[in-house]
C-alpha cells in the first residue's frame, strides 16, 4: 500500500521530489484531474505507470514541467503560436504538442516523433516539479491517476480507491484536495503551420484563435494522445445521453432541471464550470451507491461544455 500524505509542506515536497528521483510513483493533484507521476527520464519508472494503470504501452504520456522556460528540454522544435500560448495560458489546463527533442524518449512518446508537455496550475504539483527540478529532475510524466479507461480522479481518496491495490509502499499519494477544472487539460498539436485542438478542454478553441491571432486547423497526422480513445472516462454504471430519467437510475444535470420521481440525483451544478468540476466525482458516486445506469443532461453551450459533450459521449460507449 502506498503512503497517503495529506500535509503538503515544502519538507513533505522535497521527499516527493527524492521519491520520484528513487523511481518511485508520486500521484499529485492539478486543476484538472489527479495525476500518476513518474521520473519522465527514467523507463523503468515509466514502465510502472503503464503497469499500475493497465495502459496500452503506446499510448503517450504528457510530461509536466514546472515552467514554459523548461519546454526546450523536450522539444526540439517551437512555433512562436505556441511559445504565445504558453505565455497566455501556463501555468493552466492546456498541453503542447511539439516536435520532440532527444530526451523525449520513445517510452514517453509512445514512438512518435513528438511530445506533450504543460505546467499545471496548482500549488502542490508546481511545488513538486519545482523541488523535483531543483534535486535535478528534468519533468514528470503523468497521466490521470486511474486504471486506463475508467472515471480520472478529482480527489486523493479516489486516486487511492482506483490503485491502492496497484501502487507499492513506497510510492505516495499527495492530498491537495479537489481538483478545480475537473476535466483534463486542452491538447493542442503544435507541430504544424497552425495550431490543432485534438483534445477540448477548459482552454476553447476561441481562445487560442484569439491568443495566436491563428484560426485552428484539422491536423492532417494521426497524433495518438491521452484520452483520445472512443471508449474511455467510464464508471461502472451505463452512461445514457438523453434527458429523462427512470425511476432508479442516477440523473446528472443543471440544476434547473427537475428531478423525476424516483430518479437518483447525483448533482445539480449551476453552470458550465461547475458541471466540469463536480462530472467525475458523480460518476463515481453512481458506482459507490450501486446504481447501474446514469442519465446525464449534457450542457449545450460552448467553451468548456465541449469538453464535458467529449468526455460523456466516450463515457457513454463504456469501457
Amino acid at each position: 500500500m502506498s503512503q497517503f500524505l495529506s500535509n503538503c509542506t515544502a519538507d513533505a515536497m522535497l521527499d516527493a521530489a527524492a521519491h520520484l528521483k528513487a523511481g518511485d510513483l508520486v500521484a499529485f493533484p492539478t486543476e484538472t484531474v489527479y495525476g500518476l507521476g513518474a521520473d519522465a527520464s527514467n523507463s523503468e519508472a515509466v514502465s510502472r505507470i503503464y503497469s499500475v494503470k493497465g495502459r496500452p504501452n503506446d499510448h503517450p504520456l504528457i510530461v509536466h514541467i514546472a515552467s514554459m522556460e523548461r519546454m526546450g528540454d523536450w522539444a526540439s522544435e517551437v512555433p512562436e503560436y505556441a511559445i504565445a500560448l504558453a505565455r497566455s495560458f501556463w501555468p493552466g489546463p492546456m498541453t503542447l504538442i511539439l516536435k520532440r527533442s532527444e530526451l523525449a524518449g520513445d517510452f514517453i512518446t509512445g514512438g512518435q516523433d513528438s511530445v506533450g508537455v504543460r505546467v499545471p496550475d496548482h500549488v502542490v504539483a508546481l511545488a513538486l516539479l519545482e523541488a523535483f527540478e531543483r534535486s535535478g529532475g528534468n519533468g514528470v510524466a503523468a497521466p490521470s491517476a486511474n486504471r486506463f479507461g475508467h472515471v480520472s480522479p478529482t480527489t486523493a481518496t479516489a486516486v487511492i480507491e482506483e490503485l491502492g491495490d496497484y501502487l507499492s509502499k513506497n510510492d505516495l499519494v499527495l492530498d491537495g484536495g479537489a481538483c478545480g477544472v475537473g476535466v483534463e487539460s486542452t491538447i493542442i498539436d503544435c507541430t504544424n503551420s497552425a495550431p490543432s485542438v485534438l483534445r477540448p478542454g477548459a482552454i476553447s478553441v476561441a481562445m487560442i484563435e484569439e491568443c495566436t491571432g491563428l484560426k485552428t486547423i484539422q491536423s492532417d497526422k494521426e497524433i495518438r494522445v491521452s484520452g483520445a480513445l472512443e471508449n474511455h472516462y467510464a464508471p461502472v454504471a451505463k452512461v445514457l445521453l438523453c434527458d429523462i430519467p427512470v425511476a432508479g437510475q442516477g440523473f446528472i444535470a443543471l440544476a434547473g432541471v427537475e428531478t423525476p420521481e424516483g430518479a437518483v440525483r447525483l448533482a445539480s451544478p449551476e453552470n458550465d464550470e461547475e458541471f466540469a468540476h463536480i462530472l467525475y466525482s458523480a460518476l463515481r458516486d453512481a458506482d459507490a451507491r450501486g446504481l447501474t445506469e446514469v442519465v446525464v443532461r449534457q450542457p449545450i453551450g460552448r467553451g468548456i461544455a465541449i469538453a464535458i459533450r467529449d468526455r460523456l459521449s466516450r463515457a457513454a460507449i463504456g469501457r
